[in-house]
C-alpha cells in the first residue's frame, strides 16, 4: 500500500484544535487595534471686520484632530479624540493662553447605553447650540450668534492661564444619550471645585441639554451653570422644508458679580436656502443688556468647489443703541479633510 504525500494527510482533530487556537491569538491583537482618524478643518479669508481693519485670517474655526475607537466586543467602544485649534494666516494656535490641545481632549466609552467621555471638551450647551444658526455659532463676521449667544456667560472665568474659556470645561464628564423616540440628553460637568482665581462662589459646574427632533422639526432647551455661578439658559427652533430652513433662538446669561449682577438678553433669527450648488445664509440679531440695545444683520453665500471645499462671503452690519454703525465684508477659502 502507497503512503499518502504528507500535504495529503488528514489533520489530527487535536491539532487542528491547536492550530485554530494559535492563529486566534495572533489574530487578536490585530482585531484590537484602535481605527485612528486624522482630520481636520483650514479656514482663512480676506475681511474688513467691525473695527474697519482688513486683515488676512479664520472667519470660521480651523483645528487639526486625531479621533478613533476600539472595538471591545459586545457593542463597547473606546473613544478618543485630540483636537488643537490654529491661526492659519499665521500657523500659531489659538491666542489667549489656551492650551495645545484646546479643541478637546477626552477619552471614552461609547455603547447602547450612549456615550460617557472625560477630559476637556466643549459643554453641554455650546456642543449643540451650532444647530440653530446659518453659521454653525462660529463666523467672526456672518454669525449673530458668535456675537451674542451666552453674551455674559464663560464656562469657566479664568481656565485658560487666567483668561476665561467660553465654550469648553476642564476636568470634564460629559454624557450623550442615545436618541429615543426622537429626544436625547446631553450632560456635562465637573466634580472639581474650580481655582479661587476663576470663580468666588467656589462651586461645581454643570450643564444640560434637551433635544428633539422628528420630521423636519429640531428643538433645544438648555441650562448651564459655571463654578462663580454664572448661569445660562437656551432656546432653540428650526424647522425645515424644502430647500429652505428657518430657525431661532433666545439666550438669556447672567453674571454674578461681588457687588452686581449684570444680566444678557439675546435673540436671534436665521434660514438658510439650497440655491442649486449655492448655500445662502441670513441672520439677524438683538442683544439687550445694561449698556443698552444692540442689533446685528448678517448676509451670507458658500459655493462648493468639491465635496470637501468651499469659497465664502459675508457682510454684516451692527447698529448700537448708542454710538456709530458699523459694516464687515470678507471673503474666504475653507478645506475639510
Amino acid at each position: 500500500m502507497s503512503r499518502q504525500p504528507s500535504s495529503m494527510r488528514p489533520l489530527n482533530p487535536l491539532n487542528a484544535l491547536a492550530c485554530a487556537s494559535l492563529l486566534a491569538t495572533l489574530a487578536a491583537p490585530a482585531l484590537a487595534q484602535s481605527n485612528v482618524t486624522v482630520s481636520g478643518t483650514l479656514d482663512v479669508g480676506v475681511y474688513r471686520g467691525m473695527d474697519q481693519t482688513t486683515q488676512v485670517g479664520n472667519l470660521s474655526r480651523s483645528n487639526l484632530a486625531f479621533s478613533g475607537k476600539e472595538d471591545l466586543g459586545g457593542g463597547l467602544f473606546t473613544t478618543f479624540r485630540l483636537s488643537t485649534r490654529m491661526e492659519v494666516d499665521t500657523g500659531a494656535t489659538e491666542s489667549g493662553g489656551k492650551p495645545f490641545w484646546h479643541d478637546e481632549a477626552t477619552v471614552g466609552l461609547k455603547g447602547d447605553f450612549g456615550h460617557v467621555r472625560l477630559g476637556r471638551a466643549n459643554d453641554a450647551v455650546a456642543a449643540n447650540d451650532w444647530a440653530f444658526d446659518p453659521w454653525d455659532n462660529f463666523d467672526r463676521l456672518g454669525s449673530p450668534a458668535w456675537q451674542y449667544w451666552h453674551y455674559n456667560y464663560a464656562t469657566d472665568r479664568a481656565s485658560n492661564n487666567g483668561s476665561p474659556e467660553y465654550n469648553r470645561l476642564n476636568n470634564g464628564i460629559f454624557y450623550d444619550s442615545p436618541t429615543v423616540g426622537g429626544a436625547s440628553v446631553s450632560l456635562s460637568g465637573s466634580p472639581e471645585k474650580a481655582s479661587a482665581s476663576s470663580a468666588t462662589g467656589q462651586g461645581k459646574p454643570v450643564q444640560g441639554a434637551l433635544k428633539y427632533g422628528i420630521g423636519g422639526f429640531y428643538g433645544m432647551v438648555a441650562y448651564g451653570r459655571n463654578a462663580a455661578g454664572d448661569t445660562v439658559k437656551f432656546l432653540g427652533l428650526k424647522y425645515g422644508f424644502g430647500a429652505l430652513t428657518v430657525m431661532g433662538a433666545y439666550d438669556i446669561s447672567t453674571y454674578q458679580g461681588t457687588l452686581v449682577t449684570s444680566t444678557a438678553h439675546a435673540a436671534t433669527l436665521g434660514a438658510t436656502y439650497q440655491l442649486d450648488k449655492v448655500l445662502l445664509q441670513a441672520g439677524y440679531g438683538r442683544l439687550n443688556q445694561v449698556t443698552g440695545d444692540e442689533q446685528y444683520f448678517a448676509l451670507g453665500a458658500r459655493y462648493p468647489l468639491s465635496k470637501r471645499t468651499y469659497v465664502y462671503t459675508d457682510l454684516a452690519h451692527k447698529r448700537p443703541e448708542s454710538g456709530s454703525s458699523h459694516t464687515g465684508y470678507g471673503v474666504g477659502i475653507n478645506h475639510s479633510f
